[in-house]
């Protein structure tokens, strides 16, 4: 049995997706039942619990063999990182190291490292988390996807619906940093394979595209599958950070925060992906391939 904390977001549905195309047992951690129907309907075992919540978790991993910890939140006070994160992990690790888990997988985020670990409470967070799981004892895999690209979440739609309907196209900074997006079910047969993969046990993955663009190019290639024509603005790093704390106070679901402003400005968002690619074989499609499939959605 393989239980799946943080199933429920925009990556989690498609990790569990896979692990079920094999035909894997999956139990789903769910703060709210209803929210996991649709994984219920993939024959998925649903528990109830919240990371903050001990008891339940060492309920959850009762009989459990794998433990995959997608939890993460991306705005907040830092005591709710601390709280959800931070600690939500080491509830969940305790709980798995009582119930003899044999594997513990950590999706962490790419430009997670000891250098960067002060530079936002969400990256304070994550090295925390890492390093809570390589002193378990348990075997483990973490990996540290890039931007994660999808056509039903993150932050891809958000700037597909610039392009396709403003004058006006904005892109934070100078638009020369670099990023190397990959498609959410790339990462998710990363997730999948890795539970029959040897030579994942007890090492740490950066995963990513193949393509390297600046967020100028980015923005250009999802204009031209569009076939539209727009201008482009520059927004200064500072303008738009004062912007998202006004926007913090509204209680508004905005993607935008000062902290994400933080690390993209802090710098470019790419790797080496030879190590993933040599230990699981997988090939992740093209950005344009990307673009096209989030276009046709």
């Amino acid at each position: 049995m393989i239980l799946v904390a943080g199933a429920t977001g925009f990556i989690g549905p498609k990790i569990v997706h896979a692990l079920r195309a094999e035909d894997r047992p999956v139990r789903v951690l769910a703060r709210k039942l209803k929210d996991a129907e649709t994984l219920a309907s993939w024959g998925c075992e649903i528990v109830q619990g919240d990371m903050t919540d001990a008891a339940s978790l060492r309920q959850a991993v009762d009989g459990c063999e794998t433990v995959i910890d997608l939890v993460a939140i991306i705005s907040g006070k830092p005591e709710d990182f601390q709280r959800v994160m931070i600690q939500g992990t080491r509830n969940l690790l305790g709980a798995a190291k009582k119930a003899r888990v044999a594997r513990f997988i950590l999706m962490s985020a790419l430009g997670v490292s000891e250098r960067t670990k002060d530079l936002t409470p969400y990256y304070h967070a994550k090295w925390d988390e890492e390093q809570a799981v390589q002193a378990s004892g348990l075997d483990y895999t973490i990996f540290r996807p890039s931007f994660v690209f999808g056509a039903d979440g993150g932050s891809l739609p958000i700037y597909i619906r610039q392009v396709r309907w403003s004058p006006v196209v904005t892109v934070i900074g100078d638009g020369n940093r670099r990023l190397q997006p990959i498609w959410v079910e790339d990462v998710a047969a990363f997730f999948a394979k890795s539970l029959s993969t040897p030579g994942a046990v007890n090492r740490t993955f950066e995963v990513a595209g193949p393509d390297v663009v600046t967020w100028d190019e980015l923005y250009e290639r999802i204009r031209r599958v569009l076939g539209k024509r727009r201008a482009t603005i520059h927004m200064p790093y500072g303008l738009v950070r004062a912007g998202a704390a006004v926007v913090e106070k509204l209680p508004l679901d905005f993607p935008l925060s000062r902290d994400a402003v933080t690390m993209l400005e802090f710098e470019d968002n790419v790797t080496d992906i030879g190590p993933a690619l040599e230990t699981f074989e997988i090939r992740p499609i093209t950005l344009d391939e990307q673009l096209r499939r989030a276009v046709a959605a």
